[in-house]
């Protein structure tokens, strides 16, 4: 009598998961390229613009970013994440390309406001399709995965940048590049996903099995809109968590915008030895991305989901706060940047909790919530671009005024810890019928 051996899991999620990598990769990389090549000659040659309209240039990108974060979530959630990111990707990559061929003030700020919008939807929709296509327990350490090609993307951008610009002899051919192997992607995304497990060829039963999917919801219809909007009100877990993004961004979005300056200034170090210690300062938050994913999920299987959700946020927010205030009482250079790394540890070790959070909630509109959040988040880090310059103003020296940047940031961090205690992943935003609700989501 011979007895079937059990059919093996297909390994569809791998593949999901590194096009999904590659997705956030060229994210950073088309968002961050341009900070890079308005430094080149050969930009200055082709295009005349002052100091602020390079500054408004660089800085339009952000607002279209936050603005369109819920709407570009919800057109997600109304056609699927495939169709979408796929169309998101080819936008914000032709609007990359197009760059390349424009030299007035006008034509950059349009392809810039145009790139921010296409890029908004990128991080909702990809948080969307891994609560289609990860387990509950995984969802953390999947989003740390696809959340970590987006920090190696932004790390490695303005060295890649500055490379082509220097062996191509100039600007405009970087942007070309770039916007073709964002094309490349966009094609690689629509061939390897799938909106769920149930819609793709290659994955077995067994692999369904294994990830425990919800089940298929129709999308919401257009004129519900704006009953989920007024959901996402009413949601207290909803408004903690946008508090909770606001005020981490406003500490950790320092280390990207003013640590070089302080460095430069305050600890007279040479600007190449300056990118080089603020490259080692954003490296230690891709540690903490895998970090942060894996003790996540550890702690919704041993806490369950909302103190699982609770605990790494507020643990994280508190040790980023606690590493600026060690700034308060170091002078070496290099134990600055040791308090730094600490702060881009921390921070991105919570980020995957708080991405798996939203898948948690929310339901059918997982992107178009997700993009809620993240505009705030979003709205924090342009705060820090102002916050900085006023405090380093009002304190009576240099010294004095960087003291207080140094307590701001840690004060938002902490704000930020006591915010992620009232988080509760087991109330969904869009309340299905009890027979539908995802298994495993209890306090």
């Amino acid at each position: 009598m011979s007895t079937a051996t059990p059919e093996a899991a297909s390994r569809v999620r791998g593949r999901i998961i590194a096009v999904s990598m590659a997705m956030a990769f060229i994210l950073y990389l088309d968002r961050i390229c341009l900070a890079e090549i308005v430094k080149a000659a050969s930009f200055h040659e082709d295009v005349a613009l002052t100091k602020e309209q390079i500054g408004r240039v660089l800085g339009v990108f952000f607002f279209s970013y936050a603005l369109f974060q819920v709407p570009a979530g919800w057109v997600s959630d109304r056609f699927g994440a495939r169709p979408m990111l796929t169309t998101y990707i080819v936008l914000w990559s032709v609007c990359t390309a197009l760059t390349g061929l424009v030299s007035t003030f006008p034509a950059l700020m349009g392809m810039r406001l145009l790139c921010g919008a296409a890029e908004a939807g990128a991080y909702p929709t990809s948080g969307a399709l891994i609560r289609q296509w990860a387990p509950l327990a995984e969802r953390a350490r999947t989003s740390a995965w696809v959340t970590l090609g987006g920090r190696i993307g932004g790390t490695l951008a303005p060295f890649l940048t500055a490379w082509m610009v220097v062996s191509l002899g100039h600007w405009r051919p970087v942007l070309w590049i770039d916007g073709g192997i964002g094309l490349i992607v966009a094609a690689l995304y629509w061939r390897v996903v799938r909106n769920r497990p149930s819609e793709h060829p290659d994955c077995n039963a067994a692999e369904r099995a294994l990830i425990g999917s919800p089940k298929t919801e129709p999308p919401l219809p257009t004129r519900e809109l704006g009953r989920v909007l007024a959901a996402f009100c009413r949601s207290r877990s909803l408004w903690l968590n946008a508090a909770m993004q606001f005020l981490a961004n406003i500490g950790w979005a320092f280390l990207i915008t003013w640590l070089p300056t302080y460095l430069k200034e305050a600890k007279h170090v040479e600007p190449i030895a300056g990118g080089r210690m603020v490259t080692l300062v954003l490296a230690c938050g891709m540690a903490g991305q895998i970090v942060g994913g894996l003790l996540s999920d550890w702690c919704v299987r041993r806490f369950g989901v909302t103190n699982g959700r609770r605990l790494p946020l507020c643990g994280a927010k508190i040790l980023a706060g606690a590493a600026y205030i060690g700034c308060l009482f170091i002078d070496s250079t290099w134990g600055i940047v040791a308090c730094c790394g600490v702060v881009s540890f921390a921070v991105d070790m919570g980020a995957p909790a708080t991405w798996a959070f939203l898948q948690d909630i929310g339901g059918r509109v997982t992107a178009a919530a997700s993009g809620w959040a993240n505009m705030w988040g979003n709205f924090g880090a342009s705060l820090t671009s102002v916050m900085v310059p006023w405090l380093l103003a009002v304190g009576a020296n240099g010294e004095v005024g960087q003291r207080y940047v140094f307590l701001a940031c840690a004060g938002a961090l902490f704000l930020a810890g006591v915010a992620a205690l009232g988080l509760d992943a087991s109330k969904p935003l869009w309340n299905p019928p009890v027979a539908q609700r995802e298994p495993g989501l209890s306090r």
